[in-house]
């Protein structure tokens, strides 16, 4: 199966560096930021989709993040804002991956998003996990704030 990129040797087409520096412009442009996270690294702001719903008693946030480790997501409630990101960097050690590169698109990867929950929401009792590259919070709205039915006398 041949690569998705064309990998040439010695001769370097200028259509091709022209290409490839226009989809850099466009991956700017479209995705502004600090774009690398240091290390040399360009990196690119992962388009995962989040979705977000309610019951009586919960708020679930569920998020779309492969790739990505537990150790790598962090997660913040303040101020009633709940704050996902999560960043991946490649760990390359020279002995271990032996050969030239030939294409490397999976160096760096990160996610953030931030959302502004409402007053029911209870900071104090929050679940989360990861399984099978979806991330999903659970958020406890407050006792006062939940109906309640009212008997008639």
């Amino acid at each position: 199966m041949p690569l998705p990129a064309k990998v040439q040797r010695g001769f370097v087409d200028p259509i091709d560096v022209i290409g490839r520096e226009f989809d850099t412009v466009l991956n700017r442009f479209f995705n502004p930021g600090d774009g690398g996270g240091g290390g040399g690294h360009r990196g690119y702001m992962a388009p995962y989709g989040v979705d977000i719903r309610e019951d009586a008693d919960h708020l679930y946030v569920e998020a779309d993040i492969p790739g990505f480790k537990k150790e790598e997501v962090d997660i913040t409630l303040e101020n009633q804002t709940l704050t996902i990101s999560a960043e991946h960097r490649e760990e390359t050690k020279e002995n271990e991956k032996k050969g030239d590169w030939l294409l490397n698109e999976r160096r760096y990867a990160r996610f953030l998003r931030s959302f502004s929950l409402p007053p029911t929401v209870d900071d104090q009792k929050v679940d989360a996990k990861l399984q099978d590259g979806v991330l999903t919070v659970i958020l406890n709205k407050r006792e006062e704030t939940k109906p309640r039915k009212i008997q008639v006398s």
